[in-house]
């Protein structure tokens, strides 16, 4: 039976080809801005579907499958249109910042597969504050990289070099994401490795 919780996580599944669309031509900026409003939107249900599902004592086993799948599927898509687009492009490192984006990606399968072995061995893998905090900045990163493509002029100076501001802070964050995915990532592993011979 499918429940509120559910049907907006499912929504927001069926939103990803259409956000992976407006991302798709870094020089229409309205179209960027319409991915972000999309993205946030998308956000809003990810954390509306967690709330009421636990508000209303709905939580379902389709619900737990569902939500960090389409989590995942998300930040995938958006990481891969705009590393495809050159949006992971920055000064001083240039096409370096699409490392960050692929050391989340590798995490990301990489713990799905552990969690999906532990499973197996009905052993749950619990998500750590630390790894809270990695998908808030993750999810921080991408809108900001996104909300740069959109806001072109929002720009300052430094060191002799022209920065967009929302770019910027969206690489950082992308860069602390990456770290904290590295962190979290071997800590999921050192649980896991207890359970293999």
């Amino acid at each position: 039976m499918l429940t509120l919780p559910n049907i907006l996580t499912l929504s927001r599944i069926a939103m990803i080809p259409l956000l992976a669309a407006l991302l798709w031509w870094p020089g229409w900026h309205a179209g960027y801005i319409y991915a972000f409003v999309l993205y946030c939107l998308m956000g809003f249900t990810d954390y509306f579907d967690g709330y009421l599902a636990r508000a209303s004592g709905a939580v379902s086993k389709l619900g737990i499958f569902l939500d960090p799948i389409a989590d995942k599927i998300m930040v995938a898509s958006v990481i891969l249109v705009l590393a495809a687009q050159g949006v992971l492009r920055g000064p001083y490192v240039g096409d370096a910042h699409v490392i960050a984006g692929l050391i989340i990606l590798i995490r990301e399968m990489a713990v799905s597969g552990l969690r999906e072995f532990l499973g197996g061995l009905q052993v749950s893998v619990p998500v750590s504050k630390l790894a809270k905090w990695k998908t808030t900045l993750q999810l921080i990163a991408l809108g900001a990289l996104i909300l740069g493509e959109g806001l072109p002029n929002w720009t300052f100076a430094a060191a002799g070099v022209i920065h967009n501001v929302p770019h910027t802070v969206g690489l950082f964050t992308l860069w602390g994401a990456a770290i904290l995915t590295v962190v979290t990532g071997w800590d999921y592993l050192r649980v896991g490795i207890k359970h293999m011979d």
